[in-house]
């Protein structure tokens, strides 16, 4: 069996293990709450609330969907041509056409152009952001977050580059096996070293002073049998009014991070709504599924851009010879953009599952539906979330439950009965 035989068979089992991984670890078979919970928790919602997330959505709409849009023919535009090919030949030109210059400046200029076409709408979403409140930065200071992101994927992407087509020059048969493995690694390895490494430097984090707060939620933690190592305070309002909370790391670098607007605007049992939900994903184990299966996703796109590569057909599209040389980066990312778009419903499909599971994990470890309720409400008024999204959006950017969705699940919970009312919808 020759290594293109082989990589169909290992396509195959990669997939099949992702199928097997994502039945297995999704929660399907929890039941969300009925319509008539949904219609009844849609009339509890202050019209105003309703009102102002729906002005705000149809004012991100037109860059949230230039942005989906874009990033879908850029790369069309780079891969199935020879644009792409052309612009990593002329990079490399200066060095000889080194097959390292090629693949580290060639491929960092066409992830640079792909960057570059997706400002404007990043730009555009912060325009209308600050003038919704929701805000607080300056041009100044999301110029210089956008500049500490691009050097964090700057020195990454150098990596990347450098060790993969290094294995296509030497390995050109079999690279596709070592690079599955490594690019299943790093994704496991990413997932223990972000919140150590990288959210630093974006946020200030200072540890939450002792009190009777940071003691319940510990805690709930230990209930949880969760060890964490710390509670911590995030500087989220240099950059925003929204609320949040988050639970990040795995195993010895796990910790509670709490945004300081949401120790400013809540109450404590708000704020321990908000933790149990993110502390319900600690203890499901959605951190290490999420890793598992982005492991296991990377290594079969790996194994899938190999495969696609002896399509000579596609070769010719983007005017390269083989798809393991740096002129076909631009092809890559064509294949990685209709990938991320033809899986994209899926993937929010899982991210609502998992965290409606959490949302019920919430109600159970603190007791206190009537908390959670209002939990979400305070969240769709200070976040301005558009509480029932219109269906397709729904589901090309819902990443969570909607506002109505979740406040049913609560009055499920409680027991509550249906009430009469008029409908904002």
């Amino acid at each position: 069996m020759d290594a293109g035989e082989l990589a169909v068979v290992a396509l195959a089992a990669l997939a099949a293990v992702q199928v097997v991984a994502t039945l297995t670890l999704v929660p399907w078979r929890m039941r969300g709450p009925t319509r008539a919970a949904q219609e009844d928790a849609l009339r509890q919602v202050p019209a105003d609330v309703v009102t102002q997330g729906r002005a705000l959505r149809a004012a991100l709409r037109p860059s949230s969907y230039g942005s989906l849009l874009t990033s879908l023919v850029a790369p069309l535009l780079l891969g199935f041509t020879p644009a792409g090919a052309e612009v990593v030949r002329r990079v490399a030109e200066p060095f000889g056409g080194h097959w390292l210059a090629a693949a580290v400046l060639g491929g960092l200029s066409v992830l640079a152009l792909l960057w570059l076409v997706s400002l404007p709408f990043a730009a555009w979403r912060h325009v209308v952001l600050g003038r919704f409140g929701l805000s607080t930065q300056t041009w100044g200071s999301w110029t210089a977050d956008l500049l500490r992101g691009a050097g964090l994927a700057l020195a990454l992407g150098t990596v990347l580059l450098a060790g993969f087509y290094t294995l296509t020059h030497f390995v050109p048969d079999w690279w596709w096996a070592w690079a599955a493995v490594g690019a299943g690694a790093l994704v496991v390895l990413l997932s223990f070293v972000f919140p150590v490494l990288v959210e630093p430097v974006f946020n200030t984090f200072t540890a939450m002073p002792s009190g009777p707060l940071r003691d319940e939620l510990l805690i709930m933690a230990a209930r949880d049998q969760l060890p964490v190592g710390d509670v911590l305070v995030a500087d989220a309002s240099r950059r925003t009014t929204g609320l949040n909370a988050y639970v990040s790391g795995l195993g010895a670098t796990r910790r509670i991070v709490v945004y300081d607007t949401l120790l400013r605007e809540a109450p404590a049992g708000e704020v321990r709504s908000v933790v149990a939900h993110e502390l319900g994903h600690a203890t499901a184990r959605d951190p290490e599924a999420g890793a598992l299966l982005g492991s296991v996703g990377a290594a079969t796109a790996v194994v899938a851009l190999y495969v696609l590569g002896q399509w000579d057909g596609l070769l010719r599209l983007a005017g390269v010879d083989s798809i393991g040389s740096p002129e076909a980066i631009g092809l890559g990312a064509a294949l990685a953009a209709l990938a991320g778009l033809a899986t994209r419903p899926l993937q929010n499909l899982i991210s609502r599952r998992v965290e409606a599971r959490a949302d019920r994990h919430a109600l159970v470890l603190t007791g206190d539906p009537a908390g959670f309720a209002a939990t979400q409400l305070r969240l769709a008024a200070t976040n301005l979330a558009d509480v029932r999204p219109p269906r397709l959006e729904y589901v090309l950017f819902a990443t969570h439950p909607d506002t109505v969705e979740r406040l049913a699940t609560s009055r499920e919970a409680n027991g509550a009965a249906p009430t009469n009312g008029t409908s904002h919808s």
